[in-house]
């Protein structure tokens, strides 16, 4: 049972991932791999509205998805986006990210090669990781503008549609967690962390939502 104080906690952590940027029209866009097929959705939701042109979507497997998407997270996005209606040519996949900051520097890479000229990107993750891949971002690939999106979904709505409460506030501990440490470690650029949001998250974590927390030494994961 999830205490009445953890799930405030949460919401409290998902309000400040939340960048609230206006999706724009983009040069491309980069759908970050994960276990949640709605980043495809969104992205895909968002090619039809026509703000980009090109979508790569990277991203390999991870302890979350080796089963449910055996294929590679790229892989899967790509299949679900053109089930949505996305040409295959309109689709880039990398399929070698293991992590945050593999997901942007082989997609640049990836675009690079393409010989793609690229000026903004829209960054699709999933909602309570905004905040934490636009730092990455930012950081490793500082010469583009961002913009970030993410399934619009309260936050019950979200946990309805993952079917893992636990899973989900877990993983936004971990996402919270790596978006205060990874700055020192040079992973991302520094986030001001209102004191609210610090003390919702060291609850949590001192409650036992543990299980993606980061070893605090420089191995971005």
């Amino acid at each position: 049972m999830i205490s009445a104080q953890a799930w405030a906690d949460a919401q409290t952590l998902w309000d400040f991932q939340q960048m609230g940027h206006a999706p724009r029209p983009c040069s491309a866009a980069v759908g970050l791999g994960s276990h949640d097929l709605g980043v495809a959705d969104t992205t895909a939701e968002l090619y039809h509205r026509g703000l980009f042109p090109l979508i790569v979507f990277t991203g390999a497997t991870s302890r979350t998805t080796q089963e449910r998407m055996p294929r590679g997270e790229a892989e899967h996005y790509r299949e679900r986006a053109v089930e949505l209606g996305v040409p295959e040519r309109a689709i880039l996949v990398e399929p070698n990210a293991r992590n945050t900051g593999e997901n942007i520097r082989f997609s640049r890479a990836i675009l690079e090669v393409r010989q793609v000229p690229v000026s903004s990107v829209l960054l699709v993750s999933k909602p309570y990781e905004e905040r934490r891949s636009y730092a990455t971002a930012r950081k490793l690939w500082p010469g583009v503008e961002w913009v970030c999106a993410s399934t619009a979904m309260k936050l019950p709505q979200y946990v309805d549609s993952i079917g893992d409460a636990r899973l989900v506030l877990d993983m936004m501990v971990g996402a919270q967690q790596r978006l205060m440490i990874y700055p020192r470690q040079g992973f991302a650029i520094e986030q001001e962390i209102p004191d609210d949001v610090r003390a919702a998250f060291e609850r949590l974590r001192d409650g036992g939502f543990t299980s993606r927390l980061a070893p605090e030494t420089a191995d971005q994961s």
